[in-house]
């Protein structure tokens, strides 16, 4: 049976590993240089402690990376430089130029990169609808994996590059289009005009939109760098990529409030948006 390593078990990993058990006895993380949090998410999945990084490459026939978009290619290659010769599975929000790389550094070291990416929220239950699309010459082994689980699959093509591109396709509209909307409110509360903009927007289109901001400003810090891979993505293809580069500057701004326990008031939030 095959033996199963996750890195790491953030908010969205630990269900991905969660998910996996539904098809392997054994999925296994690292407590090496991992904070109080990450094993309590890890301890909620079930997942079992390696010991060390190391050890973790080289029990492990598939390895499944979910990190920060700016940690992949750095954890990949540590991946790799400790021998590992299974299937890789980057699941990150990367460009698929960058995608493309890191398949390139595992044939080199006779390993197999499976291109896939995640749309949706963490995959606690089937329910939530959460869809990791995989691309490669050959996907089997990890749909498999995920079969009958709470992360459905998809087929994103053949070519290694076109799950990541349709990952940056899709958040480039839902989280781009969020980082637009808190900043036309930064602009229009400096500029004394918000109660207006209400008014013309209409109660329910200005509730909701807050509510967005609010409720996406402690994952901020992370669509930055997202934001940052899709502009990668657009100018790759011929595209502007300034749209999202200045998505990434909204969302560097609201990440003081990472992982908050409560909701910011929302003054907060325009006070951070309007700060440099």
């Amino acid at each position: 049976m095959t033996i199963v390593g996750l890195l790491n078990p953030g908010a969205m990993g630990a269900s991905i590993g969660a998910a996996a058990l539904t098809n392997v006895e054994d999925v296994l993380w690292t407590s090496e240089g991992r904070s109080d949090a990450t094993r309590i998410r890890a301890e909620k999945a079930g997942l079992t402690n390696a010991g060390s990084f190391a050890d973790l490459v080289d029990a492990s026939e598939l390895i499944l990376s979910v990190c920060p978009p700016a940690s992949a290619l750095a954890l990949a290659n540590e991946v790799f430089s400790l021998g590992f010769k299974g299937t890789y599975v980057d699941c990150n929000a990367i460009a698929p130029e960058q995608t493309r790389a890191i398949a390139e550094i595992a044939s080199n070291k006779g390993a197999r990169l499976v291109d896939g990416g995640i749309i949706g929220g963490p995959a606690w239950q089937a329910a939530a609808g959460t869809k990791l699309w995989l691309s490669g010459p050959d996907i089997s082994e990890v749909t498999a994996l995920f079969e009958h689980s709470s992360l459905h699959t998809g087929v994103a093509g053949s070519e290694i590059g076109a799950a990541s591109a349709l990952k940056m396709c899709f958040a480039a509209f839902t989280k781009g289009s969020t980082a637009l909307l808190a900043a036309v409110l930064a602009v229009a509360d400096k500029e004394g005009v918000g109660d207006a903009l209400a008014e013309q927007w209409g109660e329910a289109f200005t509730s909701k939109t807050k509510q967005q901001v609010t409720t996406n400003s402690s994952k901020a810090w992370r669509f930055a760098g997202e934001m940052e891979q899709i502009a990668a993505t657009f100018d790759s293809a011929g595209l502007p990529g300034g749209f999202h580069e200045a998505a990434a500057d909204v969302f560097y701004r609201l990440s003081e409030f990472k992982d908050w326990q409560s909701k910011p008031a929302f003054d907060d939030l325009l006070q951070a948006l309007q700060s440099k």
